[in-house]
């Protein structure tokens, strides 16, 4: 081992041990964690909590203010609430509202509206009733108010602001105020308004120093600090950067009865004084690890809270459960699709640029969980012909268990024509139908558990999970194989193939179970317009089945459906197919942000549907949309067992500020793609040209290129960069501190299988 490989790894130990001594993010500080609210921060563990409106012709509008009604744009948000914004509509007037909260107790926050601003401010234990006067500390230079003084959670907190205010009537425990300054009113003839007027307001403890007319400086200056870490993009990727950040960070919430900070699937689609379905809080499974992959390119140390949000929550046996929720319990009788382990593994390998610079805490973290729960299904979800099925374990207590309602809802895929025709079976406790979406994902499983117990040492775990995916496989495309019809297809008890077309079909290709030509052809077949391609791709169901209807499983195009889906498609490279399927889902989720700030738990799979309404069935803020981006990121920069590839998307685009161990990384394709870390070149590709299996470390940069033209590669001592001719045929390079050795022809690639194109999975041993 070099000395430069041991400094990595001594470093990396080093950047583990803190990573576990923190909890990201704590439970501690102002942050909008409060399920009820988006326009207001309470503060951690013990503190006021705060609400801003406007005031109504009957009164303060408080509430409300959710994807449904009144919420009309939300801005950025850090992980720790040291900066969010947030804008909604209320009484006929627009309220946009900036905090600047975080770790401390002081809260600073700006309310412009064309309104009267009103803020209430409770969870209090008592008011200190004295007429509100000029803040002695700030008056002479910048004319604050002490509007009042209260008692929270063992302290004294003052309320002060820029305006004047009055009390107003209000509930409990709260003190309603509202400020006295005003909009003018609107212009007679025109009807024209002069523009909103703003409020300042601090609260903090009676001691802290400082007052309301700091303010507007503390904004603007953790405004600058959010805007240069934060994750950016542009150009063909639009804001979806941002759209995808505001998913997660903005549905993350504290659940008081467990005293932890979650971050759920939707804070609007859980709480029931939102008109939610669950009292504060619920976890699902398999939203919980998406919603963990797309925080990871967020922030590395948020994302694997994230993932360890459900994993506590498995039974003796090891089964993971469909749903876990403050009011309604948990699912003992089934559990969602087996995506931890692909998640997990692609959140760690999208975490660095080689094996020393990732999160290995994120592993060790989850792996025995996520192993424990890949076991329990060849356990308890044999059905037809030895396959696996979805199914229902029978549970005392609880009549709907064991029973195809049930099982459905174990598929995550709860209405899916694919199940109409399906029975449950009491003897094996599953559907009569053998699943390919089941029987592929817990392959895939299988790999990414044994790639992940290859790099935690654990080889005897390893070799027994590779064996077990490689009989399966065999298994598995033999029976699911539909030869009449060209494809892979659900299979009955009766050994007749299900008629029934779903994106499922293609996590044939995701399990590996084709080989390179017979990957390709079914892909294509299953992409035609008429069944899952088109300019909005991948229904939940083809298009031309006879149970399609457009809706919600029916026929909606799902981000996790998608995400599998492509992810197939990327085993084999094919590249020709992924690339249109990718663009035009991306093209439905700016469209939609942009139109109405809105990351959706389904899209429109016809032209001209507006899904805002309840009644459509599709939550206006649900963290796994952003998977639509996240596969878009992977155009340009795509984390891979082997390596990184990295590729020209064919339109001006820029990714920045990806989250690694090694930095931030920033990629930007115009005339040419250029990857940097902090500011600082890596490669520069002409258009043609793909990078893969691209690795950096103190000592060494290694990679293969492919396509047509020229590469410069900075060596790993950042000397001037090397040139690379990648005309004539893949071109493999390695380059040491001093830019040497020079690059050398690498035999192409052959095969469908990423693994078996010569490309070494990491932890794999080869």
């Amino acid at each position: 081992m070099s000395e430069g490989r041991t400094k990595e790894s001594r470093a990396a130990e080093e950047r583990t041990d803190e990573r576990r001594a923190a909890v990201a993010p704590a439970a501690t500080g102002w942050n909008t964690w409060d399920v009820r609210t988006h326009t207001g921060m309470s503060v951690l563990p013990s503190g006021p909590r705060t609400r801003f409106g406007v005031l109504g012709p009957g009164g303060p509008v408080l509430d409300g203010f959710t994807w449904r009604d009144g919420l009309e744009r939300l801005g950025h948000h850090t992980v720790d609430g040291t900066y969010a914004e947030v804008t909604v509509r209320a009484a006929g007037h627009r309220l946009r509202l900036e905090f600047a909260g975080g770790p401390g107790e002081v809260l600073h926050a700006r309310a412009e509206s064309t309104g009267a601003v009103v803020l209430s401010v409770e969870g209090l234990d008592g008011v200190d009733d004295r007429t509100p006067r000029p803040d002695r500390a700030g008056a002479a230079s910048a004319g604050t108010f002490l509007l009042a003084t209260v008692l929270a959670g063992g302290l004294r907190w003052t309320v002060s602001a820029s305006s004047p205010a009055h009390r107003i009537e209000g509930p409990a425990h709260a003190l309603v105020l509202a400020f006295d300054t005003r909009p003018a009113e609107p212009d007679d003839e025109t009807g024209s308004h002069p523009g909103p007027v703003t409020v300042d307001v601090r609260i903090a403890p009676e001691r802290a120093p400082g007052t309301a007319a700091e303010t507007r400086d503390v904004l603007a200056a953790r405004r600058a600090a959010t805007d240069r870490t934060r994750l950016r993009s542009g150009g063909w990727l639009g804001d979806a950067a941002a759209a995808l950040t505001r998913a997660v960070t903005w549905n993350t919430i504290h659940a008081p009865d467990i005293d932890r900070v979650l971050t759920l699937t939707s804070r609007d689609f859980v709480c029931a004084e939102r008109k939610g379905f669950y009292g504060t809080w619920a976890l699902h499974a398999w939203d919980t690890f998406f919603t963990g992959l797309a925080a990871s390119a967020v922030d590395r140390d948020y994302a694997r809270g994230v993932f360890g949000q459900i994993l506590p929550y498995a039974d003796a046996a090891g089964m993971i459960p469909n749903r876990i929720s403050d009011e309604r319990g948990r699912t003992d009788d089934r559990s969602q699709p087996p995506v931890g382990a692909l998640t997990v593994y692609q959140a760690y390998l999208a975490g660095g640029l080689s094996p020393g610079t990732r999160d290995t805490a994120l592993l060790e973290d989850t792996f025995p969980a996520l192993l424990a729960w890949h076991d329990w299904w060849p356990r308890a979800r044999r059905g037809p012909h030895g396959l696996l099925a979805w199914g229902s374990d029978p549970v005392a207590g609880d009549p709907a268990s064991a029973t195809l309602d049930r099982a459905k809802r174990e598929s995550g895929l709860d209405d899916s024509p694919m199940y109409d025709e399906s029975l449950y079976d009491p003897a094996t406790h599953t559907m009569d139908l053998a699943d390919v979406g089941l029987n592929a994902l817990h392959i895939a499983d299988a790999e990414a558990l044994a790639d992940i117990a290859g790099i935690l040492g654990e080889r005897a775990t390893a070799a027994r999970l590779r064996t077990e995916a490689t009989a399966a496989k065999e298994v598995a495309g033999r029976l699911l194989w539909d030869g009449e019809r060209g494809g892979y297809r659900n299979l009955t008890a009766a050994g007749e193939h299900d008629p029934h077309v779903s994106p499922t079909m293609l996590y044939a290709l995701l399990g590996g179970l084709p080989e390179a030509g017979r990957a390709a052809a079914v892909a294509a077949d299953l992409l035609r317009p008429e069944a899952l391609g088109g300019v909005r791709p991948l229904p939940s169901v083809a298009r031309n089945d006879p149970g399609f209807a457009a809706t919600y499983w029916r026929g909606r195009i799902w981000a996790p459906m998608a995400y599998l889906a492509v992810r197939g498609l990327r085993r084999y490279e094919l590249t020709e197919l992924s690339r249109p399927v990718v663009g035009a889902l991306l093209r439905l989720f700016l469209d939609e942000w942009r139109e109405y700030g809105h990351v959706r738990e389904n899209y429109p799979a016809v032209d001209g549907e507006n899904l805002t309404g309840l009644q459509k069935r599709s939550d206006g803020l649900m963290a796994w949309g952003g998977l639509l981006a996240y596969l878009a990121f992977g155009e340009l920069a795509d984390a891979r067992p082997d390596g990184w590839r990295f590729a020209h998307p064919g339109e001006p685009a820029e990714l920045c500020g990806l989250p690694l161990g090694d930095g931030r990384l920033d990629v930007r394709a115009a005339g040419r793609l250029t990857v940097a870390l902090d500011g600082k070149l890596l490669l520069d590709l002409a258009p043609g040209v793909v990078v893969r299996g691209y690795r950096l470390t103190p000592d060494r940069v290694t990679g293969t290129a492919d396509g047509d033209g020229d590469l410069l590669v900075t060596p790993p001592g950042g000397g001037p960069p090397v040139q690379v001719d990648v005309r004539g045929g893949p071109r493999s390079f390695t380059f040491g501190p001093d830019g040497g050795p020079a690059g050398r022809a690498a035999p192409a690639a052959t095969g469908g299988d990423a693994d078996s194109a010569g490309n070494a999975r990491e932890g794999s041993g080869t």
